[in-house]
C-alpha cells in the first residue's frame, strides 16, 4: 500500500525554484534542496527524480510565473505605452520576496553553454517574451503611441536585448534609479 504524499507539490517546488534563483544552479546542493524544500531526500527523488530534472522543472514554473504576470499587466493597461510600462517594471521589479535579476536568465549565463535542456528552455522563453514586446509594440504603432520608422520585430529583440541587461544588472549593487534611467531611455526611443 503506498503512501500518500505530505506535501503540496507546486509548494515544494517553488521553494526549490527560489533556492536555485538564489543561489544558482552548481551552488545548490542536494542537502540544500531537501533542507530548504522541507521533505526527505526519498520524497525528492520520487517526485521530481534527479536534481537536474527539479531544475528544468523548477526553470518550467517560473517561466508560467512569469508569463502570467506579464499577461496581467498588458491585459490591465488600457494602451501600449502603459502595456510596456508594466512588462518593464516586472523586469526591473519582479515579484515582492523573490531574489533579485531572472531566473531565467541567470541559469542561460550559467549554464546554456553547456546544458543543451537549458538553453533550449532558454530560448523559448527569450523568444515568448520577444513576441509579447512585438505586439505591444504593433498594437502601439497602429494607435500612434510608437514609432513605425523601425520594424516591431527589430524593436521587440532590442526591447529584450534590453530587459536581459536590465536583468542582469539587477545581481549587481547598481541603482535601481540607474536602472529605470535605462528603461526610460528605451522608452523614449520608441514614441513617434
Amino acid at each position: 500500500m503506498s503512501r500518500s504524499k505530505e506535501f503540496d507539490e507546486t509548494e515544494v517546488l517553488d521553494k526549490a525554484m527560489q533556492l536555485f534563483w538564489e543561489q544558482g544552479y552548481e551552488k545548490t546542493s542536494m542537502t540544500d534542496l531537501v533542507k530548504h524544500m522541507g521533505i526527505h531526500r526519498r520524497s525528492l527523488y520520487d517526485t521530481f527524480g534527479d536534481k537536474h530534472t527539479l531544475f528544468l522543472m523548477a526553470l518550467d514554473r517560473y517561466d508560467n510565473k512569469i508569463s502570467d504576470a506579464l499577461s496581467r499587466g498588458v491585459n490591465r493597461s488600457r494602451n501600449a505605452k502603459e502595456a510596456l510600462q508594466s512588462v518593464i517594471n516586472i523586469m526591473i521589479c519582479g515579484e515582492e520576496n523573490s531574489p533579485t535579476g531572472c531566473l531565467m536568465v541567470n541559469s542561460a549565463v550559467e549554464l546554456a553553454v553547456r546544458d543543451a535542456a537549458v538553453n533550449e528552455k532558454s530560448i523559448c522563453a527569450f523568444l515568448k517574451v520577444e513576441q509579447l514586446l512585438k505586439d505591444i509594440i504593433l498594437w502601439g504603432q497602429k494607435e500612434g503611441e510608437f514609432t513605425s520608422e523601425y520594424d516591431a520585430e527589430e524593436l521587440a529583440e532590442y526591447l529584450h536585448n534590453v530587459g536581459v541587461g536590465l536583468r542582469s544588472m539587477l545581481r549587481t549593487s547598481i541603482p535601481i534609479e540607474k536602472l529605470q534611467r535605462i528603461a526610460n531611455m528605451s522608452m523614449r526611443i520608441l514614441e513617434t
